[in-house]
């Protein structure tokens, strides 16, 4: 029993089991049961910030703590403003921006919490999980295992590979986290600072291949923009974080190795994605051949079966379109209808420019007072770019604010990456802040950043919670200093 209570009041046991959960929630079949227990985790999470809080006074303690603080004051602002009977869906994102900041970025202001074990387990949890399920996407694709069920797309999601989750751009992000956490298990003085068992070297392999082959084959824009910001990122620290000096001819030297590098990074990718996406066309197509003979099935009986399903309105398990698969967006628009959200946007930020119309507000508003352009399904509630969500729920004040808390967070994690006399190359810490820089850039496409309950945004907070502590390792000066010369507000909060 003391042991249970001691996992409940555990801020990294909920961290972990929290963002497992959200990852099944993207995963087909598991996605009801996952959702019904984050119901009970989120109840679990907004408890742990009050008990942090009370034992920790975590308030007082965060990193730019005043920014956070001036962004939630002006978030309750803007819901008191908008009132409407949505009232309860932006209180539940306010709870939600709870979590991310005290349980998932606050995780600095624990006291002798060990952060790099926690990454370390997280990092190689994703490591197996996504390895399996590769795998399992991969065979199933092979032999043609793929069927619709009210909104489960099987293997084939709109001619796009999906593996055994919900959404290829799903997939995509999950293959980039998989890439990520690859790459920082590899990290020796990562390795040597956690007192775990290491992960084989062939677990390694074979999740970092099949996870750049799902990436490529899922046909995620979004997410090959992640990947390679990510690889260009972690390349200028790599060209920049030289602790010999370096002169103005070489600065030059470099930026234009990086500009070449850059474009031959962009180019290849896009060229390789081509090349794969039709070369597995190809080996699809004669695998499924040869089993419709080995099985002695004709292609009438593949051609019929849609048909027969119309009828029903896919309200059983039934085969999907068997056609052949060329791994492309079936959509020729590069944007996917998101300028037309966009452009919605525009429309909403106008109705209250200064204070927001609050999260909740979004689709209500947009179907009240805009051209009804958002909706409540799942493809349609969301502006798809995270920073235009956080303008239009707390407008040009909220967003000033955040935009504050956020650079001040780059300043310093920039600081300590390429400014410190220690060298970061072997460890995990380049990495994290190379993802975090990219995920800036994914946002601009996805349901991401903040307002939203998923493993895509949670995953950014983790990440973000343990360069924090990072930060927080080498600014202890930073404690023992006051604002205004009194023994009041801690520099740090500034």
């Amino acid at each position: 029993m003391k042991e249970l209570k001691k996992k409940i009041k555990s801020f990294s046991c909920y961290r972990k089991v929290y963002i497992f959960t959200l990852f099944f929630c993207n995963v087909s079949f598991l996605q009801i049961p996952a959702y019904i227990l984050v119901a009970f985790l989120f109840c679990w999470g907004i408890w742990l910030t009050y008990y942090k809080q009370k034992t920790n006074n975590t308030f007082f303690k965060l990193r730019f703590g005043l920014w956070v603080w001036g962004f939630l004051a002006v978030s309750l602002l803007t819901m008191l403003l908008n009132f409407t009977y949505t009232i309860f869906y932006s209180a539940l994102m306010f709870l939600h921006i709870l979590i991310c900041f005290f349980i998932f970025y606050g995780m600095h202001t624990e006291p002798d919490f060990d952060f790099k074990n926690e990454l370390y387990t997280v990092a190689r949890g994703i490591v197996y999980i996504t390895t399996i399920a590769n795998f399992i996407g991969i065979f199933c694709l092979m032999f043609n295992i793929r069927f619709e069920w009210y909104w489960i797309k099987f293997t084939i999601y709109e001619n796009r590979f999906t593996g055994i989750y919900i959404n290829p751009n799903l997939l995509g992000f999950v293959s980039c986290v998989a890439i990520f956490c690859c790459h920082i298990l590899c990290k020796p003085d990562f390795q040597n600072a956690v007192n775990q068992r290491k992960v084989s070297k062939i677990w390694i392999v074979a999740c970092m291949c099949t996870s750049l082959f799902s990436l490529l084959l899922c046909d995620s824009n979004a997410s090959m923009v992640l990947i390679l910001a990510y690889m260009i990122v972690y390349i200028v620290y790599q060209f920049f974080a030289a602790k010999d000096g370096l002169s103005p001819a070489k600065v030059t030297m470099r930026i234009v190795a990086l500009v070449l590098v850059g474009t031959f990074l962009v180019g290849s990718s896009l060229m390789f994605r081509e090349i794969c996406q039709q070369g597995f066309a190809v080996v699809t197509a004669k695998t499924y051949s040869l089993l419709d003979e080995i099985t002695g099935k004709e292609q009438s009986d593949t051609d019929e079966q849609p048909k027969q399903n119309d009828s029903d309105n896919n309200k059983t398990a039934a085969p999907s379109d068997k056609g052949p698969i060329t791994f492309e967006h079936e959509n020729s628009n590069i944007d996917s209808g998101r300028f037309k959200l966009y452009r919605e946007s525009l429309d909403l930020f106008k109705i209250s420019p200064v204070f927001g119309i609050s999260n909740g507000n979004i689709v209500f508003y947009s179907q009240e007072y805009a051209n009804g352009t958002l909706k409540y399904t799942y493809h349609n509630n969301d502006l798809h770019n995270g920073f235009l969500t956080i303008l239009v729920s707390t407008g040009v004040l909220g967003f000033v604010i955040f935009g504050i808390f956020g650079f001040r967070f780059a300043k310093h994690a920039a600081q300590h990456l390429f400014l410190q006399k220690k060298t970061f190359k072997n460890d995990a810490y380049p990495c994290m802040f190379a993802f975090l820089s990219a995920y800036l850039f994914y946002a601009l496409f996805e349901k991401a950043l903040l307002y939203d309950i998923s493993f895509m945004v949670m995953w950014f907070w983790l990440i973000m919670g343990y360069t924090s502590c990072y930060i927080a390792k080498f600014e202890p000066m930073l404690e023992t200093r006051y604002l205004f010369h009194q023994k009041r507000l801690h520099r740090s909060l500034l």
